[in-house]
């Protein structure tokens, strides 16, 4: 008994000391934006909200190409030749400003247009939208960020938006049991039914990963009440690729996470493992009742990833692009390797190719390049790849060759390609519309500075060969050294002094 009342001793003194590690934390935070002079992220926030509310009637004009921008969303209509962008965010290195505008691009003509409707959605990034062909066209848009212009203050959404196509109009749907605030999660739509998955949620104090479900139906308007037989579950993950097979199967891999490693020491790991979603076949006539499997695809061995886009074409394939893997990992600074590679992943095949692009060679050359390249698979066992020296991951697929794998294909993070084709990057925006994929914009850090682009590239996806609509512009943002620094220094010497005058922290 005496045992049983230290431990619950134990446990209070623990999280009255966490308690007061927050509050710190909070005082910190408070000391470096009154010196910055940035309001409150709720008063900002409900500032937007009344700026949207003010705007009466829709408009839609003709308008230059969107601004260099990432966490994006990019979708094709569901009837037309036409691309429909919505919101992002770009950083200067001093400020970060946040968009809403919705943006139309006609691929016959090659024309912008920027349309601007009543009560809509607040500037956010890291959402989640898809199309549907439903009522003439509409949109479905769930969560999100806002990021303050210091990056000091977040604030994650939980609302879910319609925009009809036919209308011109977002309504914002109000129905209980929805998923929880955050961003970085994924969402597909298959069978008139929303999927929604995991996602993090960050205050800048703390952090929470997720790899929970929701299902919302396209028919009632309702959050279902998801069962999830069996023990397998997908770990916690944001950032990862999600895709509906034309059986209605939902694939989910890759993604990112971080994970405590010590005491306030935590390390990224970037998964490169594969789940299907699939119906529980055993539940009877409950349509609502599913359950994870993990799959081993074969083909082509991608390298491990997070942050790569990724689109669903009508030839049931999904077609990724980019990404990053963490190297170089120490308590302070993470170095970021991006990758250029475009993947593509049969939904009902389950395996992947790597897309042998098309650039102009010599005829010696061209007589040596294939249009789609599939890797020769090895053995049952499994190839085993270390991502940090701390975690270590299984990469694996069906095999029934007996000679060892060995992949000819170049590292993800080869030589670097020609200005004609989309250099490495995460977060750009990619859809496929008529046979033809189109890729927007992104992020390539590139030591402590962070580019972000508005270029902009089709590829035909019979010929494999990229086309450039916007060239890359280095020059199209510049990029300004932060004050946030030195007033993280001031503050952190003010905390050190508040520390030494404390004495009442409580000891195990």
């Amino acid at each position: 008994m005496g045992k049983k009342d230290k431990n619950k001793k134990k446990g209070k003194g623990a999280e009255k000391t966490a308690m007061k590690t927050d509050k710190k934390l909070a005082a910190k935070q408070k000391k470096m934006l009154e010196k910055l002079g940035e309001a409150n992220i709720a008063d900002i926030i409900q500032l937007l909200e009344s700026k949207e509310g003010k705007i009466q009637t829709i408009t839609e004009n003709a308008c230059t190409p969107p601004s260099p921008r990432s966490n994006f969303t990019l979708v094709a209509h569901p009837e037309k030749e036409e691309l429909i962008m919505f919101g992002g965010e770009l950083y200067t290195g001093s400020k970060t400003t946040v968009y809403n505008d919705l943006y139309f691009y006609n691929i016959k003509s090659g024309e912008w247009r920027e349309l601007r409707s009543p009560a809509g959605p607040t500037p956010r990034s890291c959402h989640q939208m898809v199309a549907v062909a439903s009522n003439g066209g509409e949109l479905w848009m769930f969560g999100g960020e806002h990021a303050s212009p210091s990056q000091l203050q977040f604030h994650h959404y939980k609302d879910l938006w319609k925009f009809s196509l036919k209308s011109r109009k977002w309504e914002k749907i109000t129905s209980p049991n929805g998923p929880s605030a955050r961003s970085g999660h994924r969402m597909t739509v298959s069978k008139k039914r929303l999927f929604i998955f995991g996602g993090f949620h960050d205050n800048n104090q703390s952090y929470h990963y997720f790899n929970d479900l929701h299902i919302f139906s396209l028919e009632s308007y309702q959050w279902l009440k998801v069962e999830i037989a069996g023990a397998v579950l997908p770990p916690p993950r944001s950032g990862c690729c999600m895709a509906a097979a034309p059986d209605g199967k939902i694939f989910v891999w890759g993604g990112y996470s971080r994970a405590s490693m010590k005491k306030e020491v935590d390390r990224g790991v970037t998964h490169t493992d594969m789940f299907a979603l699939t119906q529980d076949k055993n539940a009877g006539d409950a349509d609502n009742k599913y359950k994870w499997t993990a799959v081993k695809p074969g083909g082509y061995k991608p390298k491990p990833r997070s942050s790569v886009s990724y689109t669903v074409a009508a030839n049931g394939k999904a077609y990724c692009f980019g990404g990053v893997m963490d190297v170089n990992e120490d308590d302070e600074d993470v170095e970021g390797q991006f990758g250029d590679e475009l993947l593509a992943f049969d939904l009902t095949a389950q395996t992947w190719r790597l897309q042998e692009i098309q650039t102009k060679a010599s005829p010696a050359e061209k007589k040596e390049e294939t249009n789609d390249v599939e890797m020769s698979t090895g053995p049952a066992q499994p190839v085993t790849t270390t991502t940090d020296g701390v975690f270590t991951v299984t990469v694996g697929g069906p095999s029934t060759s007996t000679t060892p794998y060995v992949s000819n294909i170049p590292s993800l993070f080869g030589k670097p390609k020609p200005t004609n084709v989309p250099s490495p990057r995460m977060n750009p925006g990619l859809c496929v519309c008529k046979g033809t994929l189109y890729l927007f914009g992104g992020i390539l850090e590139e030591d402590a500075k962070q580019l972000t682009y508005n270029d902009f590239y089709s590829l035909d996806l019979h010929k494999l060969e990229w086309k450039v609509i916007i060239p890359n512009n280095l020059k199209a943002h510049e990029w300004e050294d932060s004050d946030l620094s030195s007033s993280d220094e001031e503050c952190s010497s003010l905390e050190d002094e508040d520390s030494s005058n404390s004495s009442d922290m409580d000891t195990d």
